[in-house]
C-alpha cells in the first residue's frame, strides 16, 4: 500500500524524528567487546541513508539502505539502527504498509517506548488495521486494550487521519462499552457536522454536555451550528457559555462577532472580533469581518488597515 502521509499524521511524522535524531546507535545494547567492528561499507551506508532521511529525501534513503539490511546479524546494533532508518523513510515516502515489519521489528526490541508505539499505530490505522492499531494505542496511553478508553483513543485517532468509518465504529463502540465515557459523543458529533449532519451533531453535542457540561468546544460546536442554521439567539447563548468557560480561543469570539452584526448590534460584534484578534493575532477572518464592520459603520481609514492585514494574511497561506 504505498500512498502519501496523510497531513493529519504530521504529529506522528515529527515524534519518530525526534526518536531517530535522539536515539544513536549506541543507545542500544553496547556489543561485547570480542564483536569485531561492521564492515567499513556497511557503517558508511547506514550513515548515507541517515543524512539523506536527516535532508528529507526518503526515497534514496530507502535505496541506500535496503540492500544492507539482510547482511547485519539480527541482533547487532548496526541492524537495529538500519531498521530504524528503514521504517521512517518508508513511512515518510507514504509506503505505510512496507513500513510497518521494520516499526513491528523496532518494537519488540524496545517495547516500553511509546513512541515507537504511537508511530506503529498511526501506521495500522492508516493501513485499517483497526485492532491492531487499538491495542498500539492502548499501550501508548496505558489502558487495557479491550476498554473503552482504547475504542476511544482509536477512534479518535482515525478521525484525525480523516478515516470517519471506521472512527465512528470504534467510538459507537466504546459508549456501547460506557456510555457515559467522556469525548466519545464530541468526537462522533465532530463526524457528523463533517458530514453536514447537523440536527445529528447537535443531539451528540447536547449528550457530551451531559457528562461534561464544562466543554467549551461542544459549545463552541453547537453555536457554529446554530450559525450555520442563522439561529441567532441560539448561537449567541452557546457561544457565550463556551466563551465563559474558556476565554482564551479565537473562534467563539469570531462567530459572536458575526452574530451581533446579524442581529443588529454593531457594538458588542466589534468588541468581540478585537477579543479574536487580541487571542489570534494571524487570524485572517477576524479581520476582514472587522474590516466589514468598520467600512459599514463609516470609518474607512480603519477598514482599509484591516482589510490590509486581511490581505496579507491571506498572502502567507
Amino acid at each position: 500500500m504505498r500512498r502519501r502521509v496523510r497531513s493529519a499524521d504530521a504529529a506522528a511524522v515529527l515524534v519518530w524524528l525526534l526518536l531517530i535524531a535522539t536515539v544513536p546507535s549506541r543507545a542500544w545494547t553496547q556489543a561485547p567487546a570480542e564483536r569485531q567492528p561492521p564492515d567499513a561499507r556497511i557503517a558508511a551506508a547506514i550513515a548515507d541513508a541517515r543524512r539523506q532521511l536527516d535532508a528529507g529525501q526518503p526515497a534514496s534513503a530507502i535505496a541506500t539502505i535496503e540492500p544492507v539490511v539482510s547482511r547485519l546479524p539480527a541482533d547487532s546494533p548496526e541492524r537495529r539502527e538500519a531498521v530504524q532508518v528503514l521504517g521512517l523513510s518508508h513511512y515518510l515516502a507514504g509506503h505505510i504498509a512496507e513500513a510497518i515489519p521494520y516499526l513491528e521489528e523496532i518494537h519488540s526490541l524496545l517495547p516500553r517506548e511509546t513512541k515507537i508505539a504511537y508511530a506503529l499505530g498511526m501506521a495500522y490505522a492508516q493501513t485499517r488495521a483497526t485492532a491492531k492499531a487499538r491495542d498500539a494505542f492502548a499501550r501508548v496511553f496505558h489502558v487495557a486494550p479491550g476498554s473503552a478508553a482504547a475504542y476511544l483513543l482509536n477512534g479518535q485517532m482515525m478521525n484525525r487521519l480523516e478515516l470517519e468509518d471506521l472512527a465512528q465504529d470504534e467510538l459507537r463502540e466504546a459508549l456501547r462499552r460506557d456510555p457515559r465515557l467522556p469525548e466519545a459523543h464530541y468526537v462522533l458529533g465532530q463526524i457528523a457536522i463533517f458530514r453536514s449532519r447537523f440536527d445529528e451533531a447537535l443531539v451528540l453535542m447536547r449528550e457530551e454536555l451531559a457528562i461534561n457540561p464544562a466543554h467549551a468546544m461542544a459549545l463552541y460546536r453547537m453555536g457554529d451550528i446554530y450559525s450555520q442554521q442563522q439561529q441567532w439567539p441560539e448561537a449567541i447563548d452557546a457561544l457565550q457559555q463556551s466563551i465563559w468557560i474558556n476565554p482564551f480561543f479565537s473562534g467563539p469570539y469570531i462567530l459572536l462577532g458575526k452574530a451581533y452584526t446579524k442581529t443588529g448590534q454593531p457594538g458588542a460584534a466589534e468588541d468581540m472580533l478585537r477579543h479574536a484578534i487580541e487571542y489570534d493575532p494571524n487570524n485572517k477572518s477576524a479581520h476582514y469581518l472587522l474590516a466589514q464592520l468598520l467600512q459599514q459603520a463609516g470609518r474607512t481609514e480603519e477598514a482599509r488597515r484591516e482589510f490590509a492585514i486581511a490581505e496579507k494574511l491571506q498572502e502567507r497561506r
